[in-house]
C-alpha cells in the first residue's frame, strides 16, 4: 500500500498538493503526518524513510519506490492510473495544464515568501506589495485564459478537478487567508476549489492540529 508523509496540515503547501493527487489518484494508502521544525526534527529527517528526499515532504512510498516533490508525485500517479485522471485529454489542453503547474511548481517568489500558507487564519486586507501584485497578475490571468479556453460548463480551471487545481489550490488558500486582491471571474473558481470534498477534509484536520509555528502566524505588515 501507498505511504504517503506529510508535513503540518495548516501550513505545508507542498504536503497539500500532494495529499490532494493521492485522493485524487483514488488508491488505498497510509498517511503519516509529522510536525515541521519541532526538536524532533534535525534527527527525524535523517531517518531511512526520509533520506531519499533529504528531509523534505510530501514523500510518497510504494513499497520500495519512492517519489517526492509534489509535481513528481502527481506525475508518478498519473502513470499509475492509466494517464487518464489528472491531465485534460485534449492535446492543446493538457499542454497548458502541464505548463501552468510548471509554472506554479516553479515561480511566485513573492507570494510564496511573503503570504506563507496558513489555512486557519483570515487576516485584514492589506496593500500588497508591488512583486505580491505581479504575481496575483500573472496567476489571473493564467487562470483567465485557461477557463475561457477549456473550463467549459466545468468549474475548474479545465472543466474537471485535475492536477492543475491540485498544484494551485494552496494559492487559492493564501488569497482567502491575508484577502488578497483577485479578479472576479475568479470568485466562483476559488469557491469550487475550497467546496471540494478532499479540500474540506483537509481544511478539517488542519483545524484540530495542536502544533502552531509562530513564523506563520504572523499577519504581514502594511
Amino acid at each position: 500500500m501507498l505511504k504517503l508523509i506529510l508535513g503540518n496540515k495548516a501550513y505545508s503547501s507542498w504536503s497539500l498538493r500532494g495529499w490532494l493527487a493521492v485522493k485524487h489518484a483514488g488508491l488505498a494508502f497510509e498517511e503519516v503526518v509529522v510536525p515541521l521544525y519541532d526538536q524532533a526534527w534535525e534527527q527525524r529527517r535523517e531517518g531511512d524513510e526520509f533520506a531519499p528526499s533529504s528531509g523534505k515532504v510530501p514523500i510518497l512510498w510504494d513499497d520500495d519506490v519512492v517519489v517526492w516533490d509534489s509535481l513528481a508525485i502527481i506525475e508518478y500517479l498519473n502513470e499509475k492510473t492509466g494517464d487518464d485522471r489528472f491531465w485534460p485529454a485534449d492535446p492543446a489542453a493538457r499542454a497548458m495544464a502541464r505548463s501552468m503547474a510548471a509554472e506554479m511548481h516553479s515561480s511566485y517568489a513573492a507570494l510564496r515568501r511573503k503570504h506563507p500558507m496558513n489555512i486557519r487564519q483570515v487576516y485584514a486586507a492589506g496593500e500588497p506589495d508591488a512583486d505580491v501584485l505581479a504575481d496575483l497578475g500573472r496567476i489571473m490571468e493564467l487562470w483567465a485564459q485557461a477557463r475561457a479556453r477549456f473550463g467549459g460548463d466545468g468549474e475548474f480551471l479545465f472543466g474537471k478537478w485535475g492536477a492543475v487545481d491540485i498544484m494551485f489550490a494552496p494559492v487559492v488558500t493564501r488569497i482567502i487567508t491575508y484577502s488578497l486582491p483577485f479578479a472576479r471571474f475568479a470568485g466562483p473558481y476559488m469557491n469550487a476549489v475550497i467546496a471540494h470534498p478532499c479540500m474540506q477534509d483537509w481544511i478539517a484536520c488542519a483545524q484540530e492540529e495542536e502544533w502552531v509555528l509562530e513564523q506563520y502566524e504572523q499577519a504581514p505588515t502594511v
